[in-house]
């Protein structure tokens, strides 16, 4: 009984000292902790706390009765979205513009920042760097502003010059053929800068040590190119691929609905355009929260098996 005794009394002692090297050890990071806290905050307020509105998914929602107040219908959302005769188009047409956004953006970008790394001119590259990432900053209003500039029919600069050429009259803007290779063709124009500034980082990263090797070897640029260059920037590739592939079912809202017409609704009709009109124009909360929760799970899944795909083929992903 006495042993007992003695060991009861020297458990608190022992870790009290463990108490106190955790409090001190806090104390003297006081400072990165209060400067985490905004972040925190934003992340509690605007990414956790809204996933309570999750629960409209399943409600009929009644704007004046509330979340908790608004009877729940159970998957009757979700059924109201799977036989709406919309619904194949509209998932056809999200899934062909992201692909296409995908294709025809990540490779504009690794070609521009090799391009850009090849440079030795430092003010021409910094220069081209500025050309090609102010667009960036241009809201898709001003996008679509210009491409009416320069498309519309009978005003368009480019319409105007086919028309007084007598090249007929054309209009790309309401054009079913010409949508998607225009939204991908603005994309390219507006956000290949800053998506070369990812892979410019990347290159910057890669031992320098290498590419002297590879000199004392005999290679030349392209093969220098192909064994160092594109091998040192492929992780980042399948990270930015793997985080786009979860994104799959977005397809840039702001984007097509700014660019959308009556004319184009065949081919230009997204999941995110037909929330819009289920939320906002019909008021019917939940078909549309069902939506994004549909949107969620697929997305997880895609980012959850591209990252397994990426680690058996390459080695790599995001975890």
């Amino acid at each position: 009984m006495a042993e007992t005794t003695t060991v009861l009394k020297e458990k608190p002692t022992a870790t009290r000292p463990v108490r106190q090297g955790k409090l001190r050890s806090i104390y003297h990071s006081r400072w990165f902790y209060l400067m985490m806290i905004p972040g925190l905050v934003y992340y509690i307020l605007f990414h956790y706390a809204p996933m309570a509105g999750t629960l409209i998914a399943f409600q009929n929602y009644n704007l004046m009765k509330g979340i908790w107040g608004s009877p729940f219908v159970g998957f009757d959302n979700f059924r109201v979205i799977f036989d709406n005769p919309e619904f194949l188009q509209i998932m056809r047409n999200t899934l062909l513009i992201s692909v296409y956004k995908i294709v025809g953006n990540m490779v504009p970008d690794v070609i521009l920042a090799l391009m850009l790394n090849e440079v030795r001119v430092l003010w021409f590259k910094k220069a081209v760097q500025t050309i090609t990432y102010g667009p960036y900053f241009l809201s898709w209003v001003i996008v679509y502003g210009l491409a009416f500039s320069f498309l519309a029919p009978g005003s368009g600069l480019i319409s105007t010059f086919v028309r007084d050429m007598g090249w007929g009259q054309i209009d790309l803007l309401t054009n079913k053929d010409f949508f998607r290779p225009m939204l991908v063709l603005s994309e390219i124009w507006k956000n290949t800068g800053f998506g070369a500034i990812i892979y410019l980082a990347a290159l910057a990263s890669i031992n320098q040590e290498l590419y002297e090797a590879a000199v004392v070897d005999g290679a030349g640029r392209w093969r220098q190119l192909w064994h160092i260059t594109l091998p040192g920037i492929r992780d980042v590739f399948v990270l930015m691929l793997i985080i786009r592939i979860g994104g799959i079912l977005d397809a840039g809202f702001d984007q097509v609905f700014i660019f959308l017409n009556a004319r184009v609704y065949d081919v230009g009709d997204i999941v995110d355009t037909w929330v819009y009109r289920y939320g906002f124009e019909r008021l019917e909360f939940g078909v549309a929260a069902a939506m994004g929760v549909f949107k969620s799970l697929v997305g997880l899944i895609l980012v959850i098996g591209a990252n397994k795909v990426a680690k058996k083929v390459g080695g790599s992903g995001i975890w």
